[in-house]
């Protein structure tokens, strides 16, 4: 049985459903800051003149900062403090976003969109775990887990949307001012609502691996990225992923000889916690299949507006909502991970299964809505159960660097994934092109043709996940204690 919470030492107890909001809005920012820019892409490159070469930059230099900072972000809150370490990444989030919207050049453009991933990697740390150390109540976690892992599944869509609308009604630079107008009023309350809680004792930073991580995953996502545009046996990508294979394991070996790590084995140590973060990141990478070639299909194929597009995500949206707040305010606290992460990993992949059906000239409601629904609650399921277990028993002093390891993951899963389907589909269209021609009607069907390849592969990419973390996560729930750890109890196989 769980211990009665103490609330004496929770200074966050009373105010716990606005902080909540305020983490919300902190979480969408992140999450929807991925898509929201890619459909004002078109018309920056219009205004501000940049090449197709180039264009890659506006997504990826914010990739790069978000990827490589995360860990440290993490470490960041855990010694100095969640509120101020939150609080500086709202406010800076939305004075880069500020920057970038007033961009008259490139490069201006480009730097804003760095610094809003540097301001991104302090502040999803963060928002995660003050969620994680607010909310020790088990049924009220599930609750303030549901209605987070709602916001992380769906923000990608609602990027789609609120982009789609925003570059059509008023100007692509709204894409970029918009942050401002959530990130300003959620930095107001957070210095209201949350209080500092001094850190008992601070550690020294640890520099060497600091440096091997962010290095490290700089040069992953960087030669991911690279490996999408100049393929997998370009020199620069073999280098800088052979890199990052090097740093990495050096990081993982120094972290379990070092006094005070950056990412303490512990953390990544217990099967349901490493597991949740292989899901995370294994959704991370399949999902992409969605977001990235649907929308290429429905607005280049069907010949759909970005607005129409981020309407036809709707779907999807309102199934990941569903199935996120089901999963944590009614069955992962009776099941565990186990059953709910699988089973959502095996609906995602029919989901995507039927994605392929597609043609030139199918339709979206027999063709297209089933598999959002589909894929929308299994992705839901996955992440519900995932992100609550990704930090559940994690100690106070460990809560940043356990939540940036969520974030890290979906990262580094969404840049694997976007660069592999990305050469898959590719592959396939020219294939195609290559058996019957280059012909206008020819052409149609060789993207469509490359999407469904990445749609088969995103289905194999799910299908894997459920083996895998199927063999990894514990059966059964474990309770939660009093103060957010989890009760001893017998492990099961």
């Amino acid at each position: 049985m769980a211990r009665a919470p103490d609330r004496s030492a929770d200074p966050h107890h009373a105010r716990r459903w606005l902080i909540l909001c305020v983490i919300g809005i902190a979480q969408l920012l992140v999450v929807l800051d991925v898509t929201i820019v890619n459909i004002a892409l078109p018309s920056a490159q219009r205004d501000l003149g940049f090449s197709d070469d180039a264009r890659q930059w506006v997504i990826t230099a914010y990739a790069l900062a978000f990827g490589s900072l995360l860990l440290l972000g993490g470490r960041i809150s855990d010694l100095f403090g969640r509120k101020w370490t939150f609080i500086a990444g709202l406010l800076g989030f939305a004075s880069a976003s500020a920057l970038g919207g007033s961009a008259q050049t490139f490069g201006m453009l480009v730097s804003a969109r760095a610094l809003q991933g540097v301001f991104a990697a302090m502040l999803a740390p963060a928002a995660l775990s003050l969620l994680t150390t607010t909310f020790t109540d088990p049924a009220e976690r599930g609750k303030a887990f549901g209605v987070f892992g709602a916001i992380a599944g769906t923000g990608g869509a609602f990027g789609l949307l609120l982009g789609g609308a925003l570059t059509e009604i008023i100007d692509w630079r709204w894409c970029l001012y918009v942050s401002m107008v959530f990130a300003a009023p959620a930095a107001i309350a957070a210095t209201r609502l949350l209080h500092h809680v001094p850190v008992p004792s601070r550690p020294p930073l640890d520099i060497p691996g600091t440096l091997m991580a962010s290095s490290g995953l700089f040069a992953l996502v960087f030669g991911l990225s690279h490996a999408e545009r100049e393929g997998w046996g370009d020199p620069v990508t073999v280098g800088f992923l052979a890199a990052a294979g090097v740093l990495l394991v050096a990081f993982a070996m120094l972290q379990r000889r070092v006094a005070h790590p950056l990412l303490p084995p512990r953390v990544i140590a217990d099967r349901n916690r490493g597991g949740a973060f292989l899901a995370v990141a294994t959704a991370g990478a399949a999902v992409f299949g969605v977001f990235l070639f649907l929308t290429f299909y429905l607005q280049n194929t069907k010949g759909m507006s970005a607005l129409e597009t981020g309407l036809a995500f709707l779907p999807m949206s309102v199934s990941i909502i569903a199935a996120a707040t089901i999963v944590n305010t009614r069955l992962l606290a009776r099941t565990g991970p186990r059953p709910l992460i699988p089973a959502g990993m095996v609906s995602a992949a029919i989901g995507m299964a039927l994605l392929t059906r597609i043609g030139v000239d199918t339709a979206y409601a027999s063709h297209v809505l089933p598999s959002l629904v589909l894929t929308g609650l299994g992705y839901g399921m996955i992440v519900g159960a995932s992100i609550a277990t990704a930090t559940l028993g994690v100690a106070p002093k460990d809560s940043g660097v356990a939540s940036a390891m969520v974030s890290t993951s979906q990262q580094v899963g969404g840049s694997v994934g976007t660069a592999l389907l990305s050469t898959l589909a590719a592959s396939a269209a020219s294939a195609y092109v290559t058996d019957h021609g280059a012909a206008p009607v020819v052409l149609r069907h060789a993207a469509v043709t490359g999407y469904s390849a990445a749609f088969w592969w995103a289905a194999a990419i799910f299908a894997v996940g459920a083996v895998a973390t199927a063999g990894l996560l514990r059966s059964g729930a474990r309770p939660v204690a009093a103060h957010g750890g989890p009760e001893p109890a017998a492990a099961a196989s």
